[in-house]
């Protein structure tokens, strides 16, 4: 083999562990959103001051 060939295959695994590596980081990204979009949606809404007693204690201070 010419030296030109050595250096074309081994860039083509360099290219495929770049590849790889923006694919795990897309699906990070994506797992973190999918994510804090279901914790949002999971929230209680905020309790007003008659339903909450230490709000209530605190309301003349």
């Amino acid at each position: 083999m010419i030296p030109t060939e050595i250096l074309a295959a081994e860039g083509q695994g360099a290219l495929f562990l770049i590849f790889a590596g923006v694919v795990v980081a897309v699906l990070l990204v994506g797992a973190f959103w999918y994510g804090s979009r279901r914790a949002a949606r999971r929230r209680a809404p905020a309790r007003s001051a008659d339903q909450n007693p230490f709000s209530r204690a605190r309301e003349d201070s």
